[in-house]
């Protein structure tokens, strides 16, 4: 049986949490909250620490220092921010108690699988510093990735 299937995410080693990560990009991407509904869009706004090409953090040991609203993932407290995350995301499905996709590179065994399922945002994103601060974020809200 595999880690993600026998343990529960606070019982993950360090390396473990990390692998979960399939390197899509999503939970950089800016989020808005409905203040009446609390559901959450996610944008194709996406952070500057973000290389869009690779679909990884340029700065991933300093991120929450250089952008105080990064969401920093624990592995305790995940009620707290799971509705934060992708809806594909490995540690908001597991924390809800799901199954891996068969395109998560922990079960394809390649990460090339997260590109060919169309998961990655290198496709789409915009670097947040590439938008005018005039310019509403709700337009670029992404409501295919539901």
């Amino acid at each position: 049986m595999n880690f993600w299937q026998s343990k529960k995410l606070p019982e993950m080693t360090a390396e473990e949490w990390e692998a979960l990560c399939d390197g899509c990009g999503q939970c950089c991407l800016h989020k808005l909250e409905d203040e009446d509904t609390g559901q959450v869009a996610l944008t194709s706004i996406a952070c500057d620490l973000l290389n869009i090409k690779t679909c990884r953090c340029r700065r991933y040991g300093e991120r929450s220092q250089l952008v105080p609203e990064c969401l920093v993932l624990q592995q305790h407290d995940f009620a707290e921010y799971g509705r934060w995350l992708p809806k594909t995301c490995a540690y908001r499905l597991l924390g809800e108690g799901k199954d891996l996709p068969e395109w998560h590179p922990l079960v394809s065994g390649t990460t090339e699988s997260v590109k060919a399922a169309g998961m990655r945002v290198s496709g789409y994103a915009l670097k947040a510093s590439r938008i005018k601060r005039s310019e509403d974020y709700e337009d670029y809200i992404i409501e295919w990735l539901d």
